[in-house]
């Protein structure tokens, strides 16, 4: 499969990058830094990707990398970078939706907050004490309810370089909601006070780089599971409902 990814240097494309690779996809690198790409893969693992060196805020160069691609993986930005951040996603859809030789398969980084919370209608990026930066991850949401593209947005907690488990762990992947187990009492509780739970729940949503990366790469299958979906993921919790 062909996939490009944007924003390969960052934490979580440069996992997709070096994944990709070993399951011996044709990846492609959109980046800024070629030289930071290259020591980061290594001169080996760098001569097996074809590297796009340019501004991904250029709709005419992002539209001609999507060129006969399968799929992309949007992995650059961060929420923290405010209007710029919505800006880099709205270029790069645009030109998915553009490119006639693009498949149209799109996975873009959200975070937990994106989610829904189970027995409310409601999301934790919309209640009291959230960074309100992480209402950019709304406005993608947004954006994306607005095209035909089948795309997935991946919604992970706090992501860690590594992990490590006393005993052999599975993932505990969710559409839509939380990928934790909570009292349905919570929908009787103000909006401050399930924003004081679920800070005091957070760290179970932590989650590894690693494992973010190849959960997208084993599902860019056209028209699957999670096509139009918020993806919820986290580490099987046998921690009793409180």
């Amino acid at each position: 499969m062909k996939i490009i990814v944007f924003g390969a240097t960052g934490n979580t494309g440069k996992r997709v990058l070096a994944q990709g690779l070993k399951m011996g996809h044709d990846m492609t690198a959109f980046v800024r830094n070629a030289k930071k790409l290259m020591d980061q893969l290594g001169e080996h693992s760098a001569k097996q990707v074809k590297v796009i060196v340019d501004d991904r805020m250029d709709p005419v160069r992002v539209g001609e990398a999507l060129d006969h691609q399968d799929a992309a993986i949007i992995a650059a930005g961060h929420a923290g970078q405010g209007e710029e951040f919505v800006r880099i996603v709205d270029t790069i859809i645009s030109q998915c939706e553009r490119q006639p030789n693009f498949s149209g398969r799109v996975w873009i980084m959200g975070g937990a907050g994106l989610l829904d919370i189970p027995f409310t209608d409601l999301m934790g990026n919309l209640l009291p004490g959230f960074p309100p930066e992480f209402r950019n991850h709304n406005r993608n949401f947004e954006r994306l309810q607005q095209t035909g593209l089948d795309w997935s947005i991946m919604c992970p907690g706090t992501m860690l370089d590594s992990i490590e488990h006393a005993e052999p762990i599975r993932l505990h992947v969710t559409t839509e909601t939380l990928p934790i187990p909570v009292p349905e009492s919570i929908k009787e509780y103000s909006e401050a006070d399930l924003a004081g739970y679920l800070f005091s729940r957070l760290q179970e949503l932590n989650v590894s780089y690693d494992d973010v990366a190849k959960w997208m790469l084993d599902h860019l299958e056209l028209g699957g599971a999670f096509k139009r979906k918020r993806v919820g993921i986290a580490y099987q919790s046998n921690m009793a409902v409180r």
